[in-house]
């Protein structure tokens, strides 16, 4: 298993500790921490609107609700906040959104931020170039500009 799989094993671990073993009990074991995984992707101010967004869906009245929620998902994203700080960092005030983690190096670059010297500014390296040629557009076109 892979260092990412372990570590989300990792954080599913007191959901699955509470399973019978059973394969349904541990599909909503791993369903919840994913659930609470991505909740804890979001900044803080934007998971109490998913969280009531989702919630007609988990047909629960609102005593189940609210203690679904203390019991299981405050306490999950405690967890993910401790397990995961750099990811739970990246949404402070005090970071640039193009330094996502405080002591990278470089801003993340994306496709869309391409050099307007490129012949097809966004294009993936490894698609067909546009040119038309049957080649990939990095052998092709973008080696050109280089």
């Amino acid at each position: 298993m892979g260092a990412i799989a372990e570590a989300l094993v990792a954080y599913a671990q007191p959901l699955i500790d509470q399973t019978d073993g059973s394969v349904e009990q541990l599909e909503e074991a791993f369903s919840i921490s994913t659930l609470c995984y991505n909740l804890g992707l979001l900044p803080e101010d934007d998971r109490d609107q998913s969280l009531n967004d989702m919630r007609a869906s988990l047909e629960m009245d609102d005593a189940e609700f609210n203690d679904f929620r203390s019991d299981i998902i405050d306490p999950m994203l405690r967890r993910y906040e401790q397990m995961f700080p750099r990811m739970h960092s990246r949404h402070s005030n005090n970071v640039s959104p193009k330094r996502p983690f405080p002591n990278s190096p470089l801003p993340l670059s994306h496709p869309s931020m391409a050099a307007s010297t490129e012949a097809y500014p966004g294009t993936d390296p490894y698609a067909l170039c546009p040119c038309q040629s049957g080649r990939k557009y990095k052998f092709c076109c973008r080696k050109r500009d280089h």
